[in-house]
């Protein structure tokens, strides 16, 4: 397998060229795309149709958010983002409690406000839509679910 983890589709969609689907496309990996968007509004025609590309390749797009205080931090932002997600083909993944690190601690969400949302999500959407609330450990091998 190969699996992409980028913004670049997001911040910048017009790096990725039919040239460079091409050449996943005949790659002999599973290749996988997990973008990360963290609010509706950073998915506009463009991101979409750079989207539609890989999607329409056979590549599978999965996205990651991260959740963040004053961006997407209420049930209607996120319902929105997973919406839209769905609606165009991407599945919600993850929905990542922030990382404790330097000068991010502004946008950190309380573990239970995020779990309080994300069960509101379960009560709004289909199973498919509503992304793993995860975080980050140490020493982990993979992203912990936060239940």
């Amino acid at each position: 397998r190969l699996r992409i983890h980028s913004r670049m589709p997001i911040a910048i969609p017009q790096r990725t060229t039919s040239q460079l689907i091409e050449i996943l496309q005949r790659s002999r990996l599973a290749v996988w795309l997990v973008i990360h968007s963290n609010h509706v509004a950073e998915l506009d025609d463009l991101v979409w149709r750079n989207l539609d590309s890989w999607l329409d390749a056979g590549i599978p797009v999965l996205n990651q958010a991260v959740l963040l205080a004053g961006v997407n931090d209420n049930v209607d932002a996120l319902e929105a983002l997973c919406r839209e997600c769905v609606d165009h083909r991407v599945m919600p993944y993850y929905l990542h409690q922030l990382d404790r690190v330097q000068g991010a601690s502004h946008f950190e969400v309380p573990v239970d406000r995020g779990m309080s949302m994300v069960d509101e999500l379960r009560l709004r959407l289909p199973g498919y839509a509503v992304p793993q609330y995860v975080v980050e450990q140490a020493g982990e091998a993979s992203k912990t679910p936060i239940q």
